[in-house]
């Protein structure tokens, strides 16, 4: 018989570190899968308002990920990752319940705070009352649905504040919506190189003035920084301010002729969200100061006549950057006039680099 107090000890095996999965892909990320995809824990502008009406849903793709939307009757908004809890069916091809979604495959029910309400197929199974699919933080303004995309099931939202010109009540905007076929760093890189304006948008209604040429400068600010021209301003798109606050952000301003209506100087706030690597979803609010019977007139002419030419505008931005190869940031001549596509670029590596950092810290507690 075998004396067992003599057995040799089973060699013990470490415990297996387990790194935790950035939300919405079930496996941690690489900084270079971060920055090409999107950096996490901030607000992102999802969809306009209006493509989400009461009773309905809609699918999309953020930072890579599959989305659901959708309104209840009253008008509440949910967002919850595109996948059902008991074998990853999409949720968008379910049926709107009210309140909640049923899975078209076995029929199991979610609401929209991602909690498993009825697994029809088996009453009162595990499943039933666990919070078992994601759901987004979001919040509704300037005509734009915003969520918060966390790094982690433990992130925490920041407050959600929406940049300066479309919380001041003195400022009439209006909102503008594309999808560029483009990396979104491309749309950064875009806005904060203000010279490009003196060339590609030469011929427009609002760039055509100033000169071809100009020494800039990097200013910062408590919120991010500005680029500007030393030697112009107020003449073509001559500064751009970076902002970093709930969201990231980009505020500029177009100097406007008299003939454009009352109201001076033409502000733009804008944002791009990554849908995947290779496609953005851009955001523009067109925005002016501008009050009283001056308020309607300019929001009428902007309508029957701006706005086409906006979008002339924007268009000829969209044909420059989605022809661009997806490598072109890599091999480059940068020059002075380069300096905030330089910042902007080492900023966001920096960021992509800490929160992939971040995951292997958390694998490591």
């Amino acid at each position: 018989m075998t004396d067992v107090s003599t057995k040799p000890a089973a060699p013990s095996r470490p415990r297996p570190i387990k790194t935790p999965k950035v939300v919405g892909t079930r496996r941690a990320l690489s900084a270079e899968e971060i920055a090409a995809t999107g950096l996490r824990d901030r607000w992102y502008p999802i969809l306009p308002s209006r493509f989400v009406a009461a009773g309905e849903m809609v699918k999309v793709q953020r930072l890579g990920v599959d989305w659901l939307l959708f309104r209840d009757a009253r008008g509440k908004l949910s967002m919850l990752e595109d996948r059902c809890p008991h074998r990853s069916a999409p949720l968008s091809v379910g049926q709107h319940l009210g309140d909640r979604v049923a899975c078209k495959y076995h029929g199991v029910q979610v609401d929209g705070t991602g909690t498993v309400v009825s697994v029809p197929g088996m009453p009162g199974c595990a499943l039933e009352g666990k919070k078992a699919t994601v759901s987004l933080d979001v919040a509704e303004a300037a005509d734009t649905i915003f969520a918060f995309i966390p790094l982690t099931e433990d992130s925490q939202p920041t407050e959600f504040v929406l940049p300066d010109r479309l919380q001041d009540p003195a400022v009439s905007w209006f909102p503008n919506y594309a999808e560029w076929a483009g990396p979104w760093r491309f749309y950064m890189d875009n806005v904060l190189d203000p010279m490009h304006g003196a060339f590609l948008h030469r011929d427009s209604h609002s760039m055509f003035g100033g000169d071809t040429s100009a020494r800039f400068r990097i200013r910062e600010t408590d919120r991010g920084f500005f680029f500007e021209k030393t030697d112009q301003r107020g003449v073509n798109f001559d500064w751009v301010e970076f902002c970093r606050g709930s969201m990231d952000y980009v505020d500029l301003e177009i100097p406007y002729a008299q003939n454009a209506g009352p109201g001076g100087v033409f502000g733009i706030v804008g944002m791009a969200t990554p849908i995947d690597e290779n496609n953005s979803a851009i955001f523009h609010w067109r925005t002016r100061r501008v009050d009283g019977w001056e308020r309607e007139v300019w929001r009428f002419l902007y309508r029957t006549q701006l706005e086409a030419r906006h979008w002339g505008v924007l268009e000829q931005d969209r044909v420059v950057l989605e022809a661009l190869a997806a490598d072109a940031d890599v091999d480059e001549h940068l020059y002075q006039h380069d300096l905030g596509v330089s910042r902007i670029r080492r900023m966001y590596r920096a960021d992509a680099q800490a929160q992939a950092k971040q995951l292997v810290g958390a694998a490591s507690v």
